[in-house]
């Protein structure tokens, strides 16, 4: 423990971040990583706990009080070291993870909780700027080939773990640019792709191969892989995204989230984008309140829409979580994202009935309240409240309520993989093998839709396991 007295002598120190009036002109990253003081400050306050329950809240297990202590004496390598022994791309996680290690750390329980997501986003980029994050090519190849099908987090951390091994890896990606929804879901401002592009720089010394524009089961048969490859990761996302089906979801201005965010990441790209969906000067609804319904909402304030409004399906949570009741676990609160800082009007408990309008494009949104209530089976149950139907003016409706699965049927079929009930690739987290010999599963195609940081996990337990079926042993981490 670096400072014992740490946690009771500073306080938390937050970003630096570009006023809202300021960003919401531009399409760059707005927040600034801690300067070495503050940074040191903030691993200061870590109370290098006996139990550390910040590493049980981190899915992917960093080993958080070990860097935050050496940030705290100034050994910025070394905690630049301990810090990639864990996650391969700390430079995604540290800017769009929601720091569940946070909700869990001890300092919590009463106190403002470290850092930690602030302390991971300076010691990657100190680490970038410093000329520390160097590629680490295998000193001896093992000859087999590895075929990774999706080139977001998951598949990603696989690709570079298992050419690290020893192996030769190629990375097939159907869009036109490496990245998954790393590179088109996630807006630039709040991360921007270049750290995409320097990783892939990286990987590629180190041996792998990156193969954009190939959708397998349309220009590559999946037999065809399973038989060149010795073995197949399939890391592709859970983009089919949750549809609303009420009367008006045909009209022309209605899109889902994934129809509106990645044209924009493209116009960021420099790409043209003929007939662009775009929010300038529209009232704009967005129903779903989760991350994505955010990164709509700060796209429409860029846009320069005339205004804002997010509904959710769901009661309004608390403005603060009930700590002895939900420490160290994550807690349901009222979060307000930097998007919502920059302008919008919230609303929960709405649910949609239809959308109306004229000449084939819509022009209003008809809801309604409703309230909920817990069944005699413990279930939860909504009912529409008698009397409160009401409408609201919209130019543009972008559905942003989740992903229920994996996007490419076809292709799965392809392969002949067995399905969970929700329509995800079976796999189990021991060995991440599926029903087809040579082929394994990791991240949202094989648990549903999550989280970068719990992608980053399986992708580099499954590229352990991969390792282990090639090789009979592996020297990789789980």
């Amino acid at each position: 423990m670096g400072k014992v007295t740490g946690f009771l002598e500073l306080e938390r120190i937050a970003e630096v971040a570009q006023p809202p009036r300021e960003r919401v002109r531009h399409y760059r990253e707005f927040v600034l990583a801690l300067a070495d003081d503050e940074a040191a400050k903030q691993g200061a306050r870590c109370m290098d706990c006996g139990i550390p329950f910040c590493q049980s809240g981190c899915p992917i297990g960093n080993v958080i009080p070990d860097w935050n202590d050496l940030v705290y004496r100034r050994r910025w390598k070394q905690a630049l070291d301990t810090l990639h022994s864990t996650n391969n791309f700390p430079e995604f996680t540290g800017r769009v993870c929601p720091a569940p290690c946070e909700a869990s750390c001890t300092l919590n329980i009463n106190n403002d909780a470290v850092g930690i997501k602030s302390i991971e986003h300076f010691i990657i980029d100190k680490g970038w700027d410093e000329g520390w994050v160097a590629p680490q090519p295998p000193g001896v190849k093992t000859g087999r080939r590895v075929a990774i099908v999706g080139s977001g987090p998951a598949g990603l951390a696989s690709a570079q773990q298992l050419a690290r091994a020893g192996h030769d890896v190629v990375v097939f990606e159907k869009s036109d640019r490496i990245g998954g929804l790393l590179r088109y879901g996630i807006p630039d401002f709040k991360m921007e792709k270049s750290l995409i592009d320097r990783r892939m720089a990286q990987m590629s010394i180190e041996g792998v191969e990156f193969r954009p524009g190939v959708e397998i089961g349309r220009d590559v048969d999946p037999g065809v892989l399973v038989a060149d490859f010795d073995a197949v990761v399939l890391a592709g996302g859970a983009e089919k995204p949750r549809d609303l089906p009420v009367p008006g979801r045909e009209l022309a201005g209605v899109h889902t989230a994934m129809e509106f965010l990645p044209q924009q990441n493209r116009i960021v790209a420099g790409d043209q984008v003929p007939g662009q969906i775009k929010a300038t000067g529209k009232h704009v609804i967005v129903i779903g309140g989760g991350d994505t319904g955010s990164d709509c909402v700060g796209t429409s304030n860029r846009h320069g829409a005339a205004s804002v409004t997010q509904f959710e399906l769901l009661p309004q949570p608390p403005d603060a979580e009930d700590k002895p009741l939900t420490w160290p676990y994550w807690p349901v609160k009222l979060r307000t994202s930097s998007s919502h800082e920059e302008g919008c009007r919230r609303d929960w408990a709405v649910a949609t009935k239809r959308f109306e309008g004229r000449d084939g494009r819509v022009e209003r949104l008809v809801a309604a309240r409703v309230e909920w209530s817990r069944g005699s089976d413990g279930q939860l149950r909504m009912s529409e409240v008698a009397g409160s139907e009401f409408e609201m003016k919209a130019d543009l409706v972008l559905l942003a309520m989740g992903f229920t699965g994996p996007a490419s049927a076809a292709m799965l079929d392809g392969f002949g993989v067995a399905r969970d009930g929700r329509s995800n690739v079976a796999a189990g987290t021991d060995d991440y093998r599926t029903n087809v010999d040579k082929v394994f599963a990791a991240g949202d195609m094989r648990r549903g839709q999550s989280l970068v940081v719990w992608a980053i996990r399986e992708g580099r337990q499954c590229a352990r396991a991969v390792d282990e079926y090639l090789m009979g042993t592996s020297g990789l981490p789980r």
